[in-house]
């Protein structure tokens, strides 16, 4: 129905709507709810979607009626959006709405005509030990990024970061002597995470050999691109794919694919999901859940695959 432009290095703020609200709002976003750049445009491009639809109906975002966002919503559903994004959808107009009834402009009587969808929450892929593993053992020993590739796949499996922590991470972060680092997460959260012997090993090895090689200028990052400028998360995500196809992991492998092995495999290590929410930043411990579930699949399917009668 509506399309989106490559909006990677665009200013979150930088919205096309010409409605002052849409700006407004955006503007509360990052100001007062302190949400990363990330989120913010996911939040512009769900009402930049929206506003498309409308504006087929004479409609604007500020003057539509309940009816008009349930046919919207139809209107998702009938292009087989999956669950999952027609409830993002309606949660980014809930909020929109929300903020018009702070700036004066009844909307409850909308929201209240407004039902979710039940969520689908399919499980999470995880990779095996021995599969992480070999991941890890990918990067050739031969490439100049060798020291840094190893760290970076290290640090993802060890700390379960999300790609654009990991991008973020500081050299004041890191505290390799005590073996932990500090984690500014969503909403600007902070919190500390233990790294392990390995990833810390790998982290100083790369610091003090391949970083010092790729620093052209002064950095605070600690993980830098072969031209010496900040690791983005869309390289990020390649370098991982690349490693994964490398070592024959032929399924989709990318950087939150290590997050959910760090926390399954702690899970199924016996951590308490709680120290296990608290590591992943998770404000709902709803979220850390799911990977009970996953744990739970994983052991049936050993199960039917080695029980006699499985």
């Amino acid at each position: 129905m509506r399309a989106f432009a490559d909006d990677r290095h665009r200013n979150p703020l930088d919205t096309r709507s010409k409605e002052p609200m849409v700006k407004a709002f955006l503007l509360y976003l990052a100001s007062e709810r302190g949400l990363s750049p990330n989120s913010i445009n996911a939040y512009r491009r769900d009402l930049e979607d929206a506003e498309d639809y409308l504006a087929g109906q004479a409609k604007s975002l500020v003057n539509a009626d309940d009816l008009n966002w349930r046919m919207y919503l139809q209107e998702l559903r009938r292009e087989k959006k999956a669950t999952r994004t027609v409830a993002r959808r309606l949660a980014c107009i809930r909020c929109f709405l929300q903020f018009l009834e702070a700036q004066g402009i009844p909307t409850q009587a909308i929201r209240d005509q407004l039902e979710a969808p039940k969520p689908e929450r399919p499980l999470p892929e995880v990779l095996g030990r021995e599969q992480v593993n070999r991941l890890i053992g990918a990067p050739d020993l031969a490439s100049p990024l060798f020291a840094r590739d190893v760290a970076i796949l290290e640090m993802l499996y060890a700390c379960g970061l999300r790609a654009s922590e990991l991008c973020d991470l500081k050299l004041s972060d890191l505290n390799l002597q005590v073996g932990a680092i500090r984690v500014l997460g969503k909403g600007m959260k902070e919190r500390i995470v233990p790294i392990g012997q390995a990833a810390t090993e790998a982290v100083t090895n790369y610091l003090q050999t391949t970083r010092t090689q790729l620093e052209r200028e002064p950095s605070p990052l600690v993980f830098l691109s072969r031209t010496g400028k900040r690791l983005d998360r869309v390289n990020l995500w390649y370098l991982v794919e690349r490693h994964a196809r490398s070592c024959g992991l032929l399924n989709e492998v990318h950087p939150h694919v290590l997050r959910h092995c760090f926390a399954s495999h702690l899970l199924s290590g016996g951590a308490d999901l709680r120290v296990v929410q608290e590591l992943l930043g998770h404000s709902d411990i709803t979220t850390t859940q799911i990977y009970t579930h996953v744990d739970q699949a994983r052991l049936k399917a050993l199960h039917k695959k080695f029980h006699p009668r499985g």
